[in-house]
C-alpha cells in the first residue's frame, strides 16, 4: 500500500508540474486528488513537493507564467492546505507575498516537456486577444498536431517544413527538437506574431538565418511573413516545402477560404512532386469544417482523417474534439 499511495503522490505532482508550467486552467487540477492525500497525511511534505515543482521550478523561475495565474494557482493550495490543517505552512505564504508585491508583465510563458526530458518554453500575451490577433498565444490544435508528430517523425525527417499561421511556435519547434527536419519555415502575416516567434525560436536555443551554424544536427530555420490572402506562386516557390502543417487556423469562413487559396496556390509550386499537406484543428463550429471541406473537393484537393495517435504527451483540456486531416495537393 506504501508504494502505490507513493506511486500515486509521483503521478499528482507529475500531473500539477505539467499543468502549472503550461499554465493551465485551475479547474483542470487534480484539486480533489490533493485534498484527499492531504487527509491521508498528518504533514505537509506533498504540498512543499508542489510548490517546488511549481511555483519554485527552476523552469518557472526563468520564465514564469502571468503572475496573476501564479497567484491564483497560491491561493487554490493555501485553500486546500487550510481544509486540513490547521497550522499555516510558511512557505505558502512567503511565495505569495513574493507575487503578491511584483508588477505584472505584458508578456508570461508557458513550458512543455517533451518525452526526450527537453523543454520548450513559449513567451505569449497575457491576453487572449492582442494587438488584433489570436496568434500570439497557443491554441489546443497546435499541442495535438505537436503529439502527432512526436509519434510520426518520419513526415518531417530530413524534409523541408512550412509551418502556415505559426502563432506562437509551439508545433514547429517541438518538430524541430523532436522530428530531425532539414529545414523548418515559421510563418505568418502579423507583425507582431513574427516578432513573438523570433524571440521564442531564438528562446528554445535554435539559430535564424543568416545566423545559422552549418551544425548538421540543427535544422535551418527561417521565419518568414506570408499573407494568405497576396501570397504569389513565386513567393511560395521559393519556399520548396516537402511538408506544410497548419494547426487551429479554421476558426472563420474568411480564414478558411484564404487557407484553400494558398493551398491551392502550394499545388502548382512543385513541378516533381506535390508536398504532404496536414491540418490539426479543433471541431468548434460544423459549418466551419463544411465549408472547408466543401471548398477542398472544389479546388479538386483530396483528404483523408489521420488517426489519432496514443498518447496525450501535452496537458490540454480532455473534453475537445481534435483532429488532423491529411491533404492530396
Amino acid at each position: 500500500m506504501a508504494r502505490e499511495d507513493s506511486a500515486g503522490a509521483a503521478r499528482l505532482l507529475w500531473t500539477f508540474e505539467r499543468r502549472f508550467l503550461a499554465a493551465r486552467t485551475l479547474r483542470s487540477f487534480p484539486w480533489q486528488s490533493l485534498e484527499e492525500k492531504l487527509r491521508e497525511s498528518s504533514d505537509s511534505e506533498l504540498l512543499l513537493d508542489i510548490l517546488q515543482k511549481t511555483v519554485k521550478h527552476p523552469v518557472c523561475v526563468r520564465h514564469p507564467p502571468s503572475l496573476k495565474y501564479i497567484r491564483s494557482f497560491l491561493l487554490e493550495l493555501i485553500k486546500k492546505h487550510e481544509a486540513v490543517h490547521t497550522e499555516p505552512l510558511d512557505e505558502l505564504y512567503e511565495a505569495l507575498a513574493e507575487v503578491l508585491t511584483t508588477e505584472e508583465p505584458t508578456q508570461c510563458h508557458r513550458s512543455y516537456v517533451l518525452p526526450s526530458g527537453d523543454w520548450i518554453t513559449l513567451s505569449e500575451s497575457t491576453a487572449i486577444i492582442s494587438h488584433g490577433t489570436t496568434g500570439l498565444v497557443t491554441w489546443d490544435a497546435a499541442l495535438y498536431l505537436a503529439e502527432w508528430a512526436i509519434e510520426n517523425p518520419a513526415a518531417f525527417r530530413h524534409r523541408t517544413v512550412l509551418e502556415l499561421g505559426s502563432g506562437a511556435g509551439l508545433t514547429g519547434l517541438t518538430i524541430c527538437k523532436a522530428c530531425c527536419p532539414r529545414a523548418y519555415i515559421f510563418s505568418d502575416c502579423h507583425s507582431r506574431v513574427l516578432e513573438q516567434l523570433r524571440g521564442n525560436v531564438l528562446l528554445n536555443g535554435l539559430s535564424l538565418e543568416p545566423e545559422a551554424t552549418a551544425d548538421p544536427e540543427c535544422p535551418l530555420v527561417t521565419v518568414a511573413q506570408l499573407d494568405w490572402d497576396v501570397a504569389s506562386i513565386s513567393q511560395l516557390s521559393a519556399f520548396q516545402p516537402d511538408t506544410v502543417i497548419a494547426a487551429d487556423v479554421l476558426y472563420c469562413p474568411e480564414v478558411t477560404l484564404a487557407l484553400v487559396g494558398v493551398l491551392q496556390r502550394l499545388s502548382a509550386c512543385r513541378r516533381d512532386q506535390a508536398p504532404d499537406v496536414y491540418v490539426a484543428f479543433t471541431r468548434r463550429n460544423p459549418e466551419t469544417y463544411q465549408l472547408f471541406t466543401t471548398e477542398l473537393g472544389r479546388a479538386a484537393i483530396c483528404w483523408e482523417a489521420v488517426p489519432p495517435h496514443d498518447q496525450k504527451l501535452f496537458p490540454y483540456e480532455g473534453h475537445s474534439e481534435m483532429a488532423v486531416l491529411r491533404l492530396t495537393l
